[in-house]
Formats: structure tokens, sequence, C-alpha cells
């Protein structure tokens, strides 16, 4: 009888050590399928460079190995993510990734807003709005969402004055109600404008294609008030909005760390409401 406990204790005993082992087991394992290897995507120039600069040494010091993406166009990004070959992007505003997502029947959702290249009202002719003459000619975005940017940084700077009735995110010229100096709109595509501002009096450029054909965006006469919708932010895949290397990325943005690499490495570029309001 007194065999047969020691026995039976013996065999608990066991049994509880191989549960802990088990347990432990089922515990590594779950660690190590946490991703730890990240693809990112972005458009080449600053946002590629704000992924290497900004984001991946933050990443890196996690434990993230981190491979840059560089994209030349606004449609591989997103398809490469929802195919799986990133896990995420920089590269787009809210209401270019809804759109586009709905057109390819896509599920994608925003992470975070990131500081973003403004617009700004660039000319070689005029050294301060002040100086814009009447009739002056203006080259813009022929697309319709940087179109409705263009025409608001031009009422912002009294130019003209738009229907207060208009959704301010598809203003178009039809919605100009008053044209203080005369301009005269030429639309022209984004990717071209940079060159316009040669030929026209004064041409609305895009912060991304400003940069990418050097300029500095200080030289603008006036940059935009960006509205939130227009920054860009880091997408993923809906279905990993939850995971952990996301809520990483999303912590990386918001450190310090990375402001400061904006501060001094991304003069101009506007910051989201979400940064401006953690220093009031």
């Amino acid at each position: 009888m007194k065999k047969l406990s020691i026995f039976l204790v013996l065999l608990l005993s066991f049994g509880l050590l191989a549960a802990c082992g088990s347990k432990e087991t089922t515990s590594n394992s779950t660690n190590s399928t946490e991703k730890k290897e990240l693809t990112i995507g972005a458009t080449s120039g600053p946002y590629s460079d704000m992924v290497n600069k900004a984001i991946k040494p933050i990443l890196e010091k996690k434990g993230y190995q981190v491979k840059v993406v560089e994209f030349s166009d606004y449609i591989q990004p997103n398809l490469a993510l929802a195919n799986g070959d990133l896990d995420a992007n920089l590269f787009q505003h809210k209401i270019y990734m809804e759109n586009f997502a709905k057109e390819n029947n896509l599920d994608l959702s925003e992470v975070i807003s990131v500081p973003t290249a403004p617009m700004g009202i660039y000319s070689k002719k005029f050294k301060s709005l002040d100086e814009v003459k009447e009739g002056s000619q203006i080259a813009i975005p022929n697309d319709p969402t940087n179109a409705a940017r263009a025409f608001l940084i031009l009422q912002d700077a009294g130019f003209i004055k738009l229907d207060p009735a208009a959704n301010p995110l598809t203003v178009s010229e039809k919605d100009i109600k008053e044209n203080v100096k005369n301009l005269q709109f030429k639309p022209i595509e984004a990717g071209q404008l940079p060159r316009a501002v040669e030929s026209v009096d004064l041409a609305a450029v895009p912060g991304n294609f400003a940069l990418a054909a050097k300029m500095n965006l200080l030289d603008a006469l006036v940059l935009e008030k960006m509205p939130d919708q227009y920054r860009n932010r880091v997408v993923v895949n809906t279905k990993d909005l939850n995971k952990q290397f996301v809520k990483d990325i999303k912590e990386a943005v918001e450190s310090e760390e990375f402001e400061k690499v904006i501060d001094e490495q991304f003069k101009g570029f506007g910051k989201p409401e979400w940064m401006l309001k953690r220093k009031q």
C-alpha cells in the first residue's frame, strides 16, 4: 500500500511537470510566431526617407528586421500590401486610400497619420503674394483631389472666395463665387507642376512632387493649411490591425525620437493634429 502511494505521488508529480512543460512550450510557440521581419513600402523620395530615417531605426531597437521597398507609382504599394508582399505602406492620404480600396475591393485600414509635405504656391515671377498681378495664370493639378487643395490655398490667401456650401474636399473651379485677381487656371498633371513653375506666373505644387524636383518647401509664397484627411498615413491590411507589429509601428511614430528626426530632417512638413495637440 505504501509503495502504491509513493507510485501515485510520483505519477502526479510527473504529470504536473509535463503540464508545466507543455504550457511553457505553448507560450514559447506563441512568442515565436510574433512577426519580427517587416517589409514596409513607400514611394521613393520623402516618404521612403521617412521610413528609413525616422521609423526603421526605432523598430530595429524593438527587435525587428525592417526592409523598405520603394515604389514609383501610387497603385502598386496598395496591391503589394493586399497580396502580402508588404506588411505596411506609407504614401497615401485617407481619401485616396478609401477610394482605392473601394474600387479594387481591398480591405485596408490606416494606423496613424504622419507629418506630410504640404502643397505650396510657387513662382519665379513674384517674390510675395502681394506682387501677384491681375489676370495672372496659375497652374493647378488636374486631378479633383489635389485641385481642391489648390483652391483652398487660394481662398486662404484671399485670391478667391468659394461657395460656403461646397464640400472643402471636393471643391472645384465651378464653386468659385469671387475671383479677386481674375486668376486664369491652367490644369496640369500633378507630376508636371514643378516644371510649370518656369513657364507660368504661379503654380500650385503638391509637396511630394516639389521635393522630388529638389524644390525647397520653404521657397513657396504660401504653404497650405492641410486638413488631416490629406496627410499621409501608415496603412495596413485590416486583418492585421490588432497585431503587435502594427502596435509597434504606431508607437514608433508617436515617439519623441520620431518627431525629433522630423524637426531636423523634414523641415516644412505639416504635422498632424494628434502631434500638435500633445504640445499644447
